[in-house]
């Protein structure tokens, strides 16, 4: 009888324990909850999923190779990319920021909209090798973090994401203003860099609302204000409307004008002179690059929004499928931080020329430092 009565009540914690979990698993489990957990791996402490993921629930048969040479093939283009595309494209942003602004008075319009977007390639930059090395990124993560950290990258990569769009929306929309208005002030470079400031502000605060969301979802059993805002679908929400459809839908518009305004011979263009080939074709290069390389990542967005939307949870292959093309889609994004830059360097007809400038003053005043070197030192003899 005492050995029973030792084992009901060693049985007891288990079974409350065990009806708790019951409880917990009766009620509706939230939308995409495996998705969530393993796309934002924040809160999961003992699995780590590889950034390049194959499908979750396979038994690693002949099924399986196709995913691992994909594995192993993004996994080499992370690496490249870590080694070559970071430093490649950090020191051509540097150096698009620098011959830009060391002569203010020398920049047009199109240039600060560069340099806008070079601000924020170099965020990118910086934030690509916590993202490649980082918990969650691939197999041989070199670094752990906690929740605040993963949060705080990821609202910076949405800031930068929103800068760079959006800067180059407006860029057509103000060649389609100049070229349409020449002889007008809109497009100027005092209006641009006011407008440029006004875009980084509103990054900031689309920012903070997506960061809300990123909060509350790990914070929601703490705080019962966070009950209703808790899923991350929603941040994704908010960005993929304001961060693609919007400078898209610009964008597109800013070139069917620019179509036909190149079709059409007014009076204005006449005065204003033959507008310059090479810009045209840098506009449209930097458009499709910067749409190009960040549409998949927003397409990735889309699907988990719409799939959280019908609440239908993904399976293992599905997941790792939705796993294997969002790292892809943040690779390409990454990437566009440094094939602006080189587009930039390669197509601006004025870059050699401030280049030379810049080099000009600097070799000036490295010899005037010579001189006041060689000048005190009989002094001091």
């Amino acid at each position: 009888m005492g050995n029973q009565g030792c084992a009901s009540r060693a049985a007891a914690p288990t079974e409350g324990a065990d009806g708790a979990a019951g409880g917990q698993a009766s009620g509706p489990p939230p939308p995409l909850q495996a998705f969530v957990t393993v796309a934002h791996p924040v809160t999961t402490h003992h699995q780590k999923p590889a950034m390049w993921s194959c499908p979750l629930n396979g038994t690693g048969g002949e099924d399986q190779l196709p995913c691992q040479h994909v594995q192993r093939a993004l996994s080499a283009l992370s690496l490249l990319y870590l080694l070559v595309g970071v430093p490649l494209g950090l020191g051509y942003n540097a150096l698009l920021l620098l011959v830009n602004l060391h002569d203010p008075g020398g920049m047009t319009m199109p240039d600060v909209y560069f340099a806008n977007m070079a601000a924020a390639g170099l965020v990118l930059g910086a934030l690509a090798p916590a993202h490649l090395l980082g918990p969650g990124a691939a197999s041989w993560a070199v670094w752990d973090a906690g929740s605040e950290v993963h949060v705080t990258l990821l609202v910076l990569f949405n800031v930068a994401a929103l800068v760079t769009l959006y800067s180059t929306a407006l860029l057509a929309l103000d060649c389609y203003i100049e070229r349409a208005l020449p002889r007008t002030y809109m497009s100027s470079v005092y209006n641009t860099r006011h407008v440029c400031g006004f875009v980084w502000g509103g990054a900031l605060l689309t920012g903070f609302s997506s960061l809300l969301f990123y909060i509350c979802s790990h914070v929601a059993a703490r705080l019962a204000e966070c009950s209703q805002v808790r899923h991350t679908e929603a941040a994704d929400a908010i960005m993929l409307l304001s961060g693609y459809l919007v400078p898209v839908l610009a964008v597109l518009y800013a070139l069917v004008l620019l179509t036909r305004i190149r079709k059409e011979d007014t009076p204005l263009d006449r005065d204003a002179g033959q507008p310059d080939p090479s810009a045209h074709r840098l506009l449209v290069a930097t458009v499709c690059a910067q749409f190009g390389l960040w549409t998949p990542h927003y397409l990735t967005l889309l699907g988990r929004t719409v799939l959280a939307a019908r609440g239908r949870p993904a399976d293992g292959h599905h997941l790792g499928a939705l796993l294997l093309a969002k790292d892809l889609s943040r690779f390409l994004a990454f990437a566009s931080s440094a094939v602006v830059p080189l587009l930039y360097r390669h197509m601006d007809r004025n870059f050699p020329g401030k280049l030379r400038r810049l080099r000009k003053k600097l070799q000036r005043g490295h010899q005037s430092c010579s001189l006041d070197e060689a000048g005190t030192q009989p002094a001091m003899a």
